[in-house]
């Protein structure tokens, strides 16, 4: 996916239907010189819907639209005649869509399943006609409600990429090697840091045909919590994966040191995070020596972990195991 077209946050000013008014009609025919009254009601104003769609991937198709508006309903007539609701305005959005206030940051829903819709915006009722209020003292009410007006305001639709498995590491750690080698994703790869500036997703084929998606999120730095770096905007979509596939390089100076720093951004942002299921894997482990080995397995933390070589291919079948088997644990 080309990085301009990879869309993650938009703010738009919705406006949902004005509701249409009441008829304060009163029924005349040719013999009937006083009919009562017969004034319909009038219709609903247009909801603002937003509706799941696993076909999309990006907020891409919203990113110039900065007004979107329903229409009102239509007022009620004579001869008991409700008036039309206005047309619903249905926006689709990827799964992993989150619906927030734009003014408070108050999360509204979010959206994560297939064909799933949620109101974001409700119209406005319809006015009641004037049949309504017809009684024994007042025969011939000769009023009507208006119809309720419509709900406006900024929205914030933000997505957090939903994947089965989320690459954590700081950049140029190999990340985006090892999309690219286990799925067929094809994310921009070079020997420089934050080559990734967009989430990549990549499906990883398994045995007897099954698969899970895995994402590679773009570097972490120390203090990306605080804002530094690019790593902040991505963090949450690190909360949607069930599972975080932690790479460091083998070539690390201290990589114990790189892992904890990494915990401790995830728990600066969000102290869930570190309930999620982890596994650490020494990326470029083609560097390393049998004697090197030794030295890294002493200095390892108590987590699992694996020696992989996205060029050889060594440990990437023990990955997928590893990984299947958290998934479905």
């Amino acid at each position: 996916m080309p990085e301009s077209n990879f869309v993650d946050y938009v703010k738009i000013f919705f406006r949902s239907g004005n509701g249409g008014a009441g008829s304060a009609h009163l029924r005349r025919e040719k013999f009937v010189a006083k009919g009562g009254p017969d004034g319909g009601d009038g219709g609903r104003g247009g909801h603002i819907i937003l509706k799941g769609n696993a076909q999309l991937w990006t907020l891409l198709h919203l990113k110039y639209r900065k007004h979107i508006f329903a229409t009102n309903g239509e007022p009620g007539t004579g001869s008991s005649k409700t008036g039309a609701d206005g047309d619903d305005v249905i926006v689709d959005v990827p799964l992993g869509t989150v619906a927030k206030d734009g003014e408070t940051g108050l999360t509204l829903f979010e959206i994560t399943r297939d064909g799933e819709s949620k109101t974001l915006m409700k119209g406005g009722r319809g006015g009641l006609g004037n049949e309504h209020f017809k009684s024994a003292v007042n025969q011939t009410p000769r009023y009507a409600q208006p119809g309720e007006p419509g709900t406006e305001g900024w929205r914030v639709l933000e997505l957090k990429v939903l994947a089965d498995v989320g690459l954590v590491g700081f950049p140029n750690a190999g990340k985006s090697t090892l999309l690219s080698v286990v799925s067929a994703a094809k994310p921009k790869i070079a020997d420089y840091p934050f080559t990734t500036l967009v989430p990549n997703l990549g499906i990883v084929p398994y045995r007897d045909q099954r698969s899970f998606v895995m994402a590679d999120i773009p570097g972490i730095i120390e203090g990306a919590s605080e804002g530094k770096g690019i790593g902040l905007r991505f963090l949450r979509h690190i909360e949607r994966n069930a599972v975080l596939l932690f790479l460091i390089a083998a070539d690390s100076q201290d990589i114990v040191k790189e892992y904890q720093i990494l915990l401790q951004e995830l728990k600066k942002y969000n102290p869930e995070l570190l309930d999620k299921k982890r596994l650490l894997a020494i990326s470029k482990s083609d560097l390393l020596d049998e004697e090197l080995k030794d030295e890294i397995r002493e200095e390892m933390p108590d987590i699992s972990w694996i020696f992989l070589s996205s060029v050889t291919g060594a440990g990437l079948t023990e990955l997928k195991d590893k990984l299947w088997m958290y998934l479905n644990s």
